[in-house]
């Protein structure tokens, strides 16, 4: 996982972030009234929404599983399993979710996996799950225009944002795939204007570390050319993967005895809030996100209900996960440091073996060459 230090401030920060987004969202609720809309769920739908749940994290270890076996890794469901545990636990305490692909290739090449084939994993996941949220985004566009008022108040700018940014983020990385030339002008232009205005103190690292990205992103375009269909499995998974998480509201929704309103209608609401708030840096986006469900989700649960199932559905999909995920994480950690140790006790044990045998013949040489 991540150093202690850095572990320890993420979850530092996200607490803050919490407890500040609990005390302006709850300011003026009664907590009479928020228990007892609490009390009238229903457990048969939390527990489908539980379910969602872990196949949204199941639908990323699948997809990990079929990359690594294209690319000659025979690796155990259970196994690519806790790589998506790990990812979504470091995900979670990391501003913009950036901890958790580096902190899923770690423990990858822990078990073996050259760190290449990891980092090849993570890219052909992250290219496929950013053009399946534009999927949903877009067709949620098209085919509800009732979700359009989301467009209108003051929280249309972070939609703006979001959208934005994963086109830009999608374009970016079909670029340094495809057409890797003009990418690495681009890059070197940027690195240009940096060390000029004196931001960057060691373009020569920075331009090494770039062209190390760049040839990464060439063995991914290479392996999608190789395998074509492996990209659209992968892109159908995550497709999947985001319905099960869109679909979290609606089970909610079910729970509150509510009607009314169509599956597409609030998933497809929780689809925008996604766009929205996925690419702010805060971990978990934790904040925006409860603020833009409220205000998204009102004209469905009504008002007296949108906060309590906010509270619900990000519990759900995201406050319960995080101890269920670190658990596994620590899990996957004592496992792979498990093995590393007998790994190294055996190839301590082969290699004073050898020192032995070698001993032995020398030896033994010796005793010939004083006989003859």
């Amino acid at each position: 996982m991540m150093s202690g230090k850095k572990n320890c401030l993420g979850l530092l920060l996200l607490a803050a972030l919490m407890g500040v987004t609990g005390a302006v969202l709850l300011r003026g609720e009664s907590l009479r009234l928020l228990g007892a809309a609490l009390r009238q769920l229903r457990p048969p739908f939390l527990l489908l929404a539980l379910g969602a749940m872990v196949g949204y994290v199941g639908c990323e270890a699948l997809c990990t599983k079929q990359i690594l076996g294209r690319l000659g890794h025979r690796v155990p469901y259970r196994q690519c399993l806790g790589y998506s545990f790990v990812g979504f636990y470091v995900s979670s305490i990391t501003p913009s979710a950036t901890g958790g692909q580096p902190a899923q290739i770690y423990y990858m090449s822990r078990d073996q996996i050259p760190a290449a084939h990891g980092a090849l994993n993570m890219m052909l996941i992250a290219a496929c799950y950013q053009a399946a949220t534009l999927i949903w985004g877009g067709g949620v566009w098209l085919l509800v225009p009732r979700l359009r008022h989301l467009m209108s108040g003051g929280w249309s700018l972070l939609l703006i944002y979001g959208a934005g940014m994963m086109v830009l983020l999608t374009l970016g990385m079909a670029m340094v795939m495809f057409l890797p030339n003009p990418a690495r002008r681009i890059c070197q232009g940027i690195l240009s204007v940096l060390t000029a205005l004196r931001i960057l103190r060691s373009p020569q690292a920075a331009q090494e570390k770039i062209d190390r990205q760049l040839a990464e992103y060439a063995r991914g375009a290479a392996c999608i050319k190789r395998n074509p269909g492996l990209a659209l499995r992968v892109l159908g998974l995550c497709m999947v993967q985001l319905g099960l998480l869109f679909s979290v509201p609606w089970m909610v929704y079910l729970a509150f005895g509510l009607t009314g309103s169509s599956w597409l209608q609030v998933a497809g609401t929780q689809a925008l809030v996604t766009l929205c708030v996925c690419n702010l840096p805060l971990p978990g986006a934790v904040g925006p996100a409860e603020g833009t469900f409220v205000a998204a989700f009102t004209p469905l649960f009504g008002s007296t209900l949108a906060t309590p199932a906010m509270l619900v559905s990000r519990s759900i999909s995201f406050y319960s996960f995080l101890p269920v995920s670190f658990a596994v994480a620590a899990a996957v950690h004592l496992r792979t440091s498990r093995q590393a140790r007998e790994r190294a006790l055996r190839e301590m044990t082969a290699s004073q073996t050898h020192t032995r045998v070698q001993a032995v013949r020398t030896y033994l040489n010796a005793r010939a060459e004083k006989a003859g």
